[in-house]
């Protein structure tokens, strides 16, 4: 029995790690089209409808049984929509389209802090040494990783860091929101429901599919399907997956191997380099990772 619950703890890091790896490439990309014009309003109405879409026609093919919900959980999917979901994607994009894309990743990984904090007020829950340390030392590890020491990033404006914080409260949102709604639905299903009112929430804020009539190219066009896709759909099912078989406090701070893979992404096909702080940052956080899967303490 301890043997499967081992198993289950090793699968649900990894597959949150792989989510964290897709979405580093996902604000990459992003990144790359603010730079060619697009804006943040634009680009999560082109996120969340394509995601949406591959959902419906992917479960479609699968799993249609996945599509039942009782209407009385409809106000529950409305708020892990428009609250959880949609804003963390759209403040996220905001805080990257306004300031650099690892001082963007910093400020939305300190989601962590806001998972704990409501794990400790609200659920009365008790937090090991192990666990503590652990999360000091992932907060610590992005700190260095995204070069967060240097003082011209203290020179972020302050549109870009209000949309960063707001960014890791919704991250907290949706880790919390997503898991209770796992206890009664498939992951899919959470994902599904979260996403189509995120889609409709942005087609009503936004000119329905507005985004969509902008003239792109083939390369944009390329990048805006990968993050609909594999930078959405595929991520976020990882990750709702994850949390059922860790906690959410645990899933959160191993998601925060997103700024790793964002550095190492930047350094190969950007050419960016990593200061030896930096490559100190992301050890760290692999070391508090590592000591998560072995502690059997539980948050």
């Amino acid at each position: 029995m301890k043997q499967n619950a081992r198993h289950d703890a090793r699968q649900g890091y990894f597959l949150v790690a792989l989510a964290a790896f897709l979405f580093a490439i996902s604000g990459t990309a992003a990144k790359f089209l603010f730079n060619a014009g697009i804006t943040a309003f634009q680009l999560i109405q082109l996120r969340t409808t394509v995601a949406l879409l591959g959902l419906v026609f992917w479960l479609g093919l699968k799993s249609p049984g996945l599509f039942r919900i009782s209407v009385r959980d409809v106000p529950y999917f409305v708020g892990l929509g428009v609250l959880g979901i949609g804003a963390a994607q759209f403040f996220y994009l905001l805080a990257i389209s306004k300031i650099n894309v690892a001082a963007a990743i910093l400020l939305h990984y300190t989601g962590p802090v806001f998972v704990a904090l409501y794990a400790g007020v609200v659920q009365r829950q008790k937090f090991g040494l192990v666990s503590v340390l652990a999360m000091l030392g992932t907060l610590v590890g992005c700190f260095l990783v995204v070069g967060a020491y240097n003082v011209q990033l203290l020179a972020l404006n302050r549109g870009g860091i209000l949309a960063g914080v707001a960014a890791a409260m919704a991250f907290a949102v949706y880790s919390l929101m997503a898991a209770r709604g796992m206890l009664r639905y498939s992951p899919w299903t959470v994902l599904l429901y979260g996403m189509l009112f995120a889609a409709l929430f942005w087609n009503i804020l936004h000119p329905p599919l507005a985004a969509f009539f902008r003239g792109y190219t083939l390369a944009q066009w390329g990048w805006i399907m990968f993050i609909g896709m594999l930078g959405t759909i595929l991520p976020f099912g990882l990750y709702f997956k994850g949390i059922k078989q860790i906690s959410p406090t645990h899933a959160s701070i191993t998601a925060t191997l997103e700024p790793i893979a964002a550095g190492v992404i930047a350094a190969l096909f950007l050419g960016e380099s990593m200061a030896p702080l930096q490559i100190a940052g992301g050890v760290l956080v692999l070391l508090a990772i590592f000591v998560l899967q072995t502690t059997t303490q539980q948050s």
